[in-house]
């Protein structure tokens, strides 16, 4: 079957605006809280190491499932069950922390929302399969647009009412865009393709794709030191500094409205027209910088502004990543070949908090972001490396 039978001819504009809502809700469900979890756990007397594990919980989920999950929906041929499956997931892992407030509760419920991002396959894959080939960079940049977008509106809620509500609170509004994104997403439109068009084995061997691995690991890195610093961590250190609530939350919006800001430039004929040989190194160069400017800063302005670097690693780096990982798979796989990228870069999300919460433990903070610096730079040489004797299209 043809890749534009699939979805291409019936994605309408008011279809794809409702579609492009129900991805800025997921991730407002699952973002929501984001900027007080680390500094609201610290306060409840949670150290370092357990609070890394809290992070990297989130990652454990769609490690182990992602890959199964993507080679799931390329077999069965339909994407709006785990679309939807995704939604409700987002909203009920908040429940877990608006009962069991705590540690625990929140390492749980970090698994449950691993559960629902590693549905994120579905949701990138339904969309992309609405465009042509060439306008496949374009398209995985808009709707990281639109994830990011979720995330923005999420930090701002949070940073506006967390005084007044608290986290329970913020964990009701992520319930209720959860669910909503759910109900939105009863009434997606999808043909149906047969089941069991495409045998296991065909679809397993797109993981003999180089550069699939090749993005994947650049992922890894990217994803990993996103939500390690940008995130958690430089969240962590902003209290220490003497920062309010509100300057922490002021900082993840920063961060965010960065994202928001690059994403839209990855999808501009302006920044394509240089290219992933050009973006990815260098992206990856400023991502190191900002691991050694971050824990040197010793002051909250300067931190404050320094959010501002990372918004280009979401906005341009992982946007690239995915359309460079996903360039040489034919359309009836490309379910299983995102579900291996997401799963190899959950390895990321789910060890490098781990990690730089263990290294900040026994060496402070900023070894454990030197170390996240060095591992950047490592992927700039790796993207730099495969532009120059690599083969790439």
């Amino acid at each position: 079957m043809k890749e534009q039978t699939l979805n291409q001819l019936t994605f309408t504009r008011k279809q794809e605006i409702r579609y492009l809502a129900i991805v800025s809700l997921f991730w407002f469900a699952q973002y929501v809280y984001i900027p007080y979890q680390t500094t609201f756990l610290t306060a409840s007397g949670v150290g370092s190491a357990l609070i890394g594990m809290v992070v990297g919980a989130y990652g454990i989920s769609q490690l182990l499932l992602r890959f199964p999950i993507g080679l799931c929906a390329d077999s069965v041929g339909r994407h709006k069950y785990f679309i939807m499956a995704g939604a409700l997931a987002s909203g009920t892992a908040s429940v877990f922390r608006v009962l069991w407030c705590n540690g625990t509760g929140f390492l749980i419920a970090n698994l449950f929302s691993g559960l629902a991002s590693a549905m994120w396959i579905s949701f990138m894959v339904f969309y992309t399969n609405h465009f042509s080939a060439q306008d496949q960079q374009a398209a995985t940049s808009r709707i990281v647009l639109f994830n990011n977008f979720g995330m923005l509106l999420g930090f701002v809620c949070s940073t506006l009412s967390y005084r007044r509500i608290g986290m329970a609170g913020i964990c009701m509004l992520s319930i209720c865009a959860g669910l909503l994104a759910f109900l939105l997403s009863v009434r997606i439109k999808e043909i149906h393709v047969k089941p069991g068009i495409h045998k296991t084995g065909e679809l397993l061997s797109v993981c003999k794709i180089r550069s699939l691995w090749l993005f994947s690991f650049l992922a890894l890195i990217q994803q990993g030191i996103q939500l390690t610093t940008a995130m958690s961590f430089t969240n962590q250190i902003l209290k220490n500094l003497g920062a309010s609530d509100g300057i922490v939350g002021i900082s993840s919006v920063i961060y965010m409205m960065s994202s928001v800001g690059f994403a839209a430039f990855a999808a501009s004929g302006a920044c394509s027209r240089k290219g992933p040989r050009f973006w990815i190194p260098l992206v990856f160069t400023v991502v190191a910088l900002y691991c050694v400017l971050v824990p040197a800063a010793g002051n909250i302005p300067v931190l404050l502004l320094l959010q501002i670097l990372p918004g280009m690693s979401t906005g341009i780096l992982f946007s690239f990543t995915t359309s460079e990982a996903m360039k040489q798979i034919p359309a009836g796989s490309k379910s299983t070949a995102m579900g291996l990228f997401q799963a190899v870069y959950a390895v990321g999300m789910t060890t490098f908090p781990i990690f730089t919460g263990a290294v900040a433990s026994e060496a402070g903070m900023r070894t454990g972001y030197l170390l996240l610096a060095g591992i950047a730079c490592l992927g700039s040489v790796g993207a730099v490396v495969f532009y120059k004797i690599g083969r790439h299209d």
